[in-house]
């Protein structure tokens, strides 16, 4: 097991087609572009259709990660996909994933962890790989958030947007997924959250932040410690885009150079569970992300849950 390791092997996404930008917002609420840029960096997000779901976005995105690795549906032995945002209450989302692939070995299940479903779903199909339980799995975040929203709140419509990112992870015999940590606290659970009897995002704005920072500042400092490395040997930080302003304040807190880090929340908005497999994807394409970086992954999420990644690309 010690020689074993996992490794992604191809990433792809999806956005939809159209564009919502602060300047549609403020046709309708009470709020400016300038208002929502300097307190979130965002500048614009994505917005899927009315008939087009979780399932549709994790699809197209899962299409091009298999096409990247050079792999068929039929090789995928599982599938795991975080979403807050599931087409039908059940079955779910990776099993109609599943279904639309054409797929009909192997396992599919979800993850809700909110934002950090992703780091979640990457730490158990990680685990999976170890155990060699599973050789290609399919990770997909895939979120329609545009359905949560309510559009007469001004402290929350204008943070979210949907899409999907999809990754390959395979077994290697090179160093790929170097450490992953998960954690939560449940006691937060009324600071962000969507009840059942209204569902619409509520969000206590303020204490998020703070507790953000804190939390995922001292994540990326253990992640460290853990791997006996040091912040000037991290090639990219890939943090979930929730908002600029976090993410500046966590590159601050463990002195690393903002030139490190990846940002996409100005056009992508926050998609929750698929911020950074979208940022992943959108990395490699520009050129940006290099064959053996050494990246980490970092989120914060509704619950409140947390999750660190450390893998070389």
């Amino acid at each position: 097991m010690s020689n074993l390791h996992s490794k992604i092997i191809g990433c792809g996404s999806y956005l939809p087609e159209k564009i919502l930008t602060n300047y549609d917002i403020e046709k309708i609420v009470d709020t400016s572009h300038d208002w929502i840029f300097e307190r979130t960096g965002i500048v614009q997000r994505h917005i899927a259709s009315e008939n087009e779901s979780s399932v549709d976005m994790a699809l197209h995105a899962s299409l091009k990660a298999l096409s990247m690795a050079e792999l068929s549906a039929n090789e995928i032995d599982m599938i795991i996909v975080a979403t807050a945002t599931p087409e039908r209450k059940f079955p779910s989302t990776a099993v109609l994933l599943q279904n639309r692939l054409k797929i009909q070995q192997g396992f599919a299940f979800d993850i809700n962890a909110a934002c950090t479903g992703f780091v979640y779903a990457l730490d158990v199909a990680h685990k999976y790989i170890q155990n060699k339980a599973a050789k290609n799995i399919l990770v997909v975040g895939t979120e329609k958030m545009s359905s949560l929203l309510d559009c007469t709140d001004r402290n929350t419509c204008v943070l979210f947007g949907d899409g999907a990112g999809a990754i390959i992870l395979s077994e290697s015999n090179n160093p790929g997924i170097l450490s992953t940590t998960i954690g939560s606290d449940g006691s937060y659970k009324d600071l962000l959250t969507v009840d059942i009897d209204s569902e619409f995002i509520k969000m206590k704005g303020n204490d998020v932040f703070k507790i953000a920072v804190k939390t995922m500042g001292k994540l990326a400092v253990s992640t460290l410690q853990k791997n006996n490395i040091t912040i000037n040997e991290i090639d990219w930080l890939i943090p979930h885009q929730a908002n600029s302003r976090i993410i500046n304040a966590i590159a601050k807190k463990i002195s690393l150079s903002n030139e490190k880090v990846i940002l996409t929340v100005d056009k992508h908005g926050n998609t929750s569970a698929a911020s950074i497999p979208l940022a992943l994807d959108d990395a490699y394409h520009n050129g940006s992300l290099q064959e053996g970086d050494l990246i980490m992954f970092e989120a914060f999420g509704a619950g409140f849950t947390w999750g660190s990644a450390l893998l070389k690309f």
